[in-house]
């Protein structure tokens, strides 16, 4: 499997480079996974860490669920892999496979895409329970943008020491 990431555009308006960024992103965060298999991608960083790509999968997968249907769709959607509302049980990917990870995480992108695209402006508000704040749709896509960028940090750490692959 080889994941196409297209990259941002030069010169676009606000939200098609903030759509562009995230998406390039969430193709970063598959592409570090292209070609391995379940056990590769459950292997896990150095002591005393159990971070491992399929983790960072399904931790991606709740931050989606989080951000766009929790936070600014306004779903009561349960997490996906905790039943405490805890964003730490999706890295345990000790027993996850390929396919359950990614078909979450897929089905949550599909979901913010259209939250995103169905929203009137970047200034849709929603409210972020655990700051007690209303935010904007804007610092949504921004928030995501940064999580991406710094587990695709992780990621590149994590291929590089499965099977020596580095770069994007």
């Amino acid at each position: 499997m080889t994941t196409e990431r297209i990259g941002p555009p030069p010169l676009a308006d606000e939200r098609t480079m903030l759509r562009a960024y995230l998406d390039f992103h969430r193709a970063t965060l598959a592409m570090k996974c292209d070609g391995l298999s379940d056990d590769d991608l459950r292997r896990q960083s150095m002591p005393p860490s159990t971070l491992s790509l399929l983790g960072l999968v399904r931790h991606m997968a709740e931050v989606e669920r989080a951000w766009f249907r929790r936070v600014i769709n306004g779903e009561d959607v349960p997490y996906v892999w905790s039943d405490q509302g805890d964003y730490q049980v999706a890295y345990d990917a000790s027993a996850a496979t390929r396919s359950e990870a990614f078909d979450a995480w897929q089905t949550e992108v599909g979901h913010s895409r259209r939250i995103e695209e169905e929203a009137q402006s970047l200034d849709v508000t929603g409210h972020q329970p655990r700051w007690g704040q209303d935010v904007s749709l804007r610092l949504v896509m921004l928030h995501l943008i940064h999580e991406y960028a710094r587990h695709n940090g992780h990621a590149d750490f994590l291929r590089e020491g499965i099977d020596g692959t580095v770069g994007a």
